[in-house]
């Protein structure tokens, strides 16, 4: 299935405090529960101003659902083509 990466512009958000993180962490459970198995979140990175969510869903449409339930911004969505890591400066 394929996996996107979410950005979401949200100012401040680097400072927000563990509650809520939490309660966003809660709403986007709720709403992915409701939603069914299709769709997946791995996991987040908050910066400064951003979160960078990484998700699995069969398509765009399905994560841009999930932002509008949740009351959460989808500014960029992006379907991640393929992935590498050191190993894959590795010669076979």
């Amino acid at each position: 299935m394929p996996k996107f990466i979410i950005e979401r512009e949200m100012a401040g958000v680097g400072a927000a405090s563990a509650q809520d993180l939490q309660g966003a962490a809660k709403t986007s459970c709720d709403v992915l529960r409701v939603m069914g198995p299709e769709i997946q979140w791995v996991e987040s990175y908050v910066t400064g101003d951003k979160i960078y969510c990484v998700y699995v869903a069969p398509n765009e449409e399905m994560i841009r659902e999930h932002a509008q339930r949740g009351g959460f911004p989808a500014n960029r969505i992006s379907k991640v083509e393929r992935m590498i890591d050191p190993t894959t400066a590795e010669v076979a």
